[in-house]
């Protein structure tokens, strides 16, 4: 019985293969999210200044485990965590604030300059 229904059964396909197998075009680019684009711009300024994280962290008074986790764009910072990194980087907050909105409106235009984060 399960071998005459074996011999019986064929798959139709819901597409032609065609259809199937052509190219899909890429899906757009996502917008960064604001934490994501923070961190990058940290990280970069970071950098920029040839310091460890645990340099910059120590002097923001925040672990560097912390510190990594922001610059990853995993955690949702408060307004004096933020602060207090931007402190430790020796820039101001609106500095900080204008290059995060540089970096998402390059996102949105789709062009790649890279990290543009200013540093005062």
């Amino acid at each position: 019985m399960a071998s005459s229904f074996q011999q019986s059964a064929s798959v139709t396909p819901l597409r032609p293969a065609a259809e199937r197998t052509a190219l899909k075009p890429a899906p757009a680019a996502r917008e960064p999210l604001w934490r994501e684009a923070l961190g990058e711009c940290l990280r970069s300024m970071r950098q920029e200044r040839g310091e460890k994280l645990s340099d910059t962290a120590g002097r923001a008074g925040v672990s560097p485990q912390y510190l990594s986790e922001m610059e990853r764009g995993v955690k949702e910072p408060s307004s004096e965590m933020i602060a207090a990194v931007a402190g430790a980087l020796d820039v101001t907050l609106v500095d900080l604030t204008l290059a995060v909105a540089d970096r998402v409106r390059s996102a949105q235009r789709g062009t790649s300059q890279g990290a543009v984060c200013l540093a005062a």
